[in-house]
């Protein structure tokens, strides 16, 4: 299959990419850059030149491809809501090209904000009017609903691995500045995880083998207390563990402090013994208590 990825050099998209090479495919990356063009020449794939604002360019990637795997998103959260509206015409743009087609497109939403203090499984919904403006998931299955065969990846709060710059690097960036590495409460909500590597192959699994209109979750951690993130952090760094009041919370993580008391527990039952996925890579622990972390 030739497989049109956008998000193609960044860090999920990037082991999309070589593992979609390693299993025989042929890989379209989109590229807004040079710099993006050459990493995907380099990796073994060709060239799209584009971005997300260009829709034309999003369809006639897709018109190209037998499948698209959509993994760009800006996570520049100072104007976030501008850019899940770039998504969602992303998604549909994309859509309309595979329209009448059984060319598969996979789309990237998340568990995170799914049934807190539950476990969310592949049925779980998204919450009724939700205020969340990122609106991914529910975009892919209107399309879906439409004939578009369309799915779902739902990542959770960790996708780890090396060459990280989400949500542990930054835990570590304020541990680093703060002068030590603190949780909410007594630590006891919940982040799952899954390894990139493990991540990219279920990519490649649901675009050989997924069914329109179905979620799939890359989770290998079902969820990890907030403080067991927090004590390695410590450890790694030399530095006291605290736990905060809510009230503190905000003194200590500002802008992230949304995200620190996340409490989602999330499973990957369905997905496992439908597609024959099997997460091999370390866990969020493991993985985290390696020096490329903390910049060794």
């Amino acid at each position: 299959m030739r497989i049109f990825v956008t998000g193609a050099t960044g860090f999920v998209g990037s082991a999309v990419v070589q593992e979609l090479l390693q299993a025989g495919h042929q890989v379209l990356g989109l590229a807004r850059t040079q710099a993006n063009a050459d990493a995907i020449t380099a990796a073994g794939a060709q060239v799209h030149r584009g971005d997300l604002n260009d829709l034309e360019s999003l369809r006639t990637g897709a018109a190209a491809s037998d499948g698209v795997i959509h993994t760009a998103f800006n996570h520049d959260f100072t104007n976030f809501a501008a850019n899940c509206d770039l998504d969602r015409n992303a998604i549909e743009a994309l859509g309309a090209a595979l329209a009448g087609s059984d060319r598969p497109l996979v789309v990237t939403s998340g568990t995170g904000l799914l049934s807190p203090g539950n476990l969310v499984t592949e049925a779980t919904d998204p919450p009724a009017n939700s205020p969340f403006p990122r609106v991914s998931e529910q975009t892919a299955m209107q399309l879906a609903a439409k004939g578009v065969k369309a799915s779902v990846v739902r990542l959770p709060p960790s996708t780890h691995g090396q060459g990280d710059h989400g949500f542990v690097p930054i835990l570590i960036n304020i541990a680093r500045e703060k002068g030590e590495a603190a949780y909410v409460g007594e630590g006891l909500n919940t982040w799952p995880a899954v390894h990139r590597l493990d991540a990219a192959v279920l990519y490649r699994l649901i675009v050989e083998k997924g069914t329109a209109g179905t979620r799939y979750h890359a989770i290998a951690d079902q969820g990890i207390p907030f403080k067991e993130i927090a004590t390695v952090i410590g450890r790694r760094l030399n530095l006291p563990i605290a736990g905060k009041t809510p009230e503190r919370a905000a003194e200590y993580f500002g802008w992230f402090t949304h995200f620190a008391g996340i409490n989602n527990r999330a499973c990957s039952e369905y997905t496992q013994k439908e597609l024959g996925w099997q997460p091999t890579y370390p866990g969020l622990l493991a993985d985290l208590d390696q020096p490329y972390y903390f910049g060794a």
